[in-house]
């Protein structure tokens, strides 16, 4: 019989500034639907120098006793910073309460390449293709020598595996792209994709050429026949000459426009636009109804999708964790006016509290990174995440972050 855990219920106090908000019915532009948000664990941390999981990233697939959705989630071992061990992925039929253990995914494993070079697969999200009843799951390849990550000599893209109704994987794929923009590096772990009506995939990544000084962003248009993806189509590249350049993109669509948001290297994290999902508009930095910019540091942003409105979940400084690794922890959730591409403030709390000694131990902080949205019903959506300890050598929890919508979300 499978084997299930039960979660560990924590509701968010004001104590993590995130009570309950008083929120507006109005459909303007920037309005919240947040009712109210909690915090369960799913799976505890070992004990000290032990292994932790890491990336847990969820879709909804239809149930084989077909009377609902069951949630599928990918996550990986880490043994240390950007040191990942095999994907595997777990199952729940009851919207999060109970799991299975997690199983691997057979070939998201690690390649032996010659040489102690070692070839891996990480930061993987996995989505259900209704027109071809499988899971893509998909992450890109990684690389590991003299147990640390190595970025000398390898190559980097795209890597999937399908998994069809029968539950078996296929081996793993490259997504081939043959343009000079992407010779070097071309990624797109992390991201939320999406379908167009005929199934293809819109899929944003982060490239760079041979010799590259900083990476840039753009969107492909990829087919998909269930087996393969072919890009079709690419986007208009956007740029920031500062650090490694754009990197990890994530795209959502909302009242028939495409809203990309981007982790950036010069202390700001960035968002666009586009009418069709190829050209964008001029990337702006995230901030404040007033237009002060978010203070961020190489982190990721990602969207909380409401049929009514938009939402974000970021990271930034505050007065609390400047010491804290690129301001790490606590996690932040906040309305987007989706016409200005501003945060309203006055909606913005706390997902995911800070925990541990800021100021006087901030390594010893519990890092509230590389998260992954779901909507995961019509009354409530979903961030997971598992806590990265990694300066301190304790795996953390592997957590879901509910955020209660105060109406339905008809998207779902």
């Amino acid at each position: 019989m499978i084997s299930r855990r039960r979660f560990v219920k924590r509701t968010v106090t004001a104590l993590g500034a995130a009570a309950v908000r008083p929120f507006t019915r109005a459909e303007e532009p920037g309005a919240d639907f947040v009712a109210s948000t909690e915090v369960q664990v799913i799976k505890h941390g070992a004990g000290p120098n032990s292994l932790g999981w890491f990336h847990p990233r969820a879709c909804l697939v239809p149930s084989p006793a077909g009377n609902g959705q069951r949630v599928f989630m990918t996550l990986q071992e880490v043994k240390g910073s950007d040191f990942f061990r095999q994907v595997h992925f777990m199952t729940s039929d009851d919207l999060g309460k109970t799991w299975t253990e997690p199983e691997p995914i057979p070939d998201f494993n690690w390649h032996e390449k010659g040489g102690g070079l070692i070839e891996g697969v990480c930061d993987v999200v996995p989505q259900w293709h209704s027109w071809t009843k499988t899971v893509l799951a998909m992450g890109h390849n990684v690389y590991y020598k003299d147990n640390r990550l190595t970025q000398a000599g390898a190559e980097r893209w795209p890597s999937y595996s399908v998994r069809d109704t029968s539950g078996s994987w296929s081996n793993r794929q490259r997504l081939v792209w043959d343009d000079p923009r992407a010779e070097a590096i071309m990624s797109c772990g992390c991201g939320e994709r999406l379908w167009f009506e005929n199934g293809d995939l819109l899929v944003a990544v982060s490239i760079g050429s041979k010799g590259y000084a900083h990476r840039s962003v753009t969107t492909l248009r990829c087919a998909f026949d269930g087996k393969k993806l072919t890009v079709k189509q690419s986007g208009s590249e956007i740029v920031n000459p500062k650090g490694r350049g754009m990197l990890e993109p994530s795209v959502t669509e909302f009242r028939n426009r495409y809203y990309m948001t981007i982790r950036a290297e010069d202390g700001r994290g960035y968002v666009t636009t586009s009418d069709d999902g190829m050209k964008w508009a001029e990337k702006k930095a995230w901030s404040w109804g007033d237009g002060t910019p978010l203070d961020m540091s190489t982190t990721q942003q990602h969207w909380l999708l409401h049929s009514d409105g938009l939402h974000l979940a970021y990271n930034r400084k505050t007065e609390d964790n400047a010491k804290v690794m690129r301001f790490r922890a606590p996690l932040f959730i906040a309305a987007v006016d989706h016409e200005t591409l501003r945060l309203r403030r006055d909606t913005e709390r706390i997902l995911f509290p800070l925990k541990g000694d800021p100021v006087n131990k901030p390594a010893t902080v519990i890092l509230t990174d590389n998260f992954h949205p779901l909507a995961a019903s019509k009354d409530e959506s979903w961030i997971t995440v598992g806590e990265n300890t990694i300066q301190a050598r304790v795996p953390g929890d592997l957590m879901i972050g509910r955020i209660k919508w105060s109406k339905p979300n008809t998207l779902v």
